[in-house]
């Protein structure tokens, strides 16, 4: 199951009313739930990762901000495998990327902290009372989401450092 909080930005360039700040502000609100677009790519990555089929619950939210968005992903955990283990998998797949920060135990991901950058910050928790992993990730989807994306991708292509132009920090608010 996935809880997607997504500022203005996630749901298109497309004018219509439900977009305008006046409808927006003091807002949060569900959106194409049980039958977002994006639903099959992402079970096709979790079957991919997993070498099953994986059926998945996305419930996509707006929030009135422009950009950002906030992932809640939740998962049981197999009996005996611990947080320790749970961090160290997350260590070990996603510790050498550049972009990704794995953020220390007891933090948790929040769109402010990624605002204007390419940066992807991941914490994870622990409902122990459903032996439960709650995974939260936070971007930007303007920059991390699209043009910074473009950008890392053509980089590599190119055989460049893959964080070249994408480093600058963002202007304080």
């Amino acid at each position: 199951m996935a809880d997607c909080a997504s500022g203005m930005t996630g749901s298109g360039r497309g004018l219509k009313q439900s977009a305008h700040f006046a409808e927006r502000n003091e807002s949060m609100t569900p959106y194409k739930a049980g039958c977002h677009r994006h639903t099959p790519e992402m079970e096709q990555t979790l079957r991919r990762v997993c070498g099953r089929d994986v059926k998945l619950t996305f419930v996509p939210h707006l929030l009135p901000v422009s950009r950002g968005i906030l992932a809640t992903c939740y998962a049981r955990l197999a009996p005996g495998v611990s947080m320790r283990q749970v961090r160290e998998a997350y260590g070990a797949a996603w510790g050498g990327e550049h972009f990704v920060r794995l953020l220390p135990e007891g933090s948790a991901a929040d769109i402010r902290n990624v605002r204007l950058s390419n940066f992807c910050d991941v914490s994870l928790h622990l409902d122990a009372h459903t032996h439960t992993l709650i995974a939260v990730s936070a971007l930007d989807n303007m920059v991390k989401g699209a043009a910074g994306q473009a950008v890392q991708n053509m980089n590599l292509a190119l055989g460049l450092d893959e964080a070249a132009g994408l480093t600058a920090a963002p202007p304080a608010f």
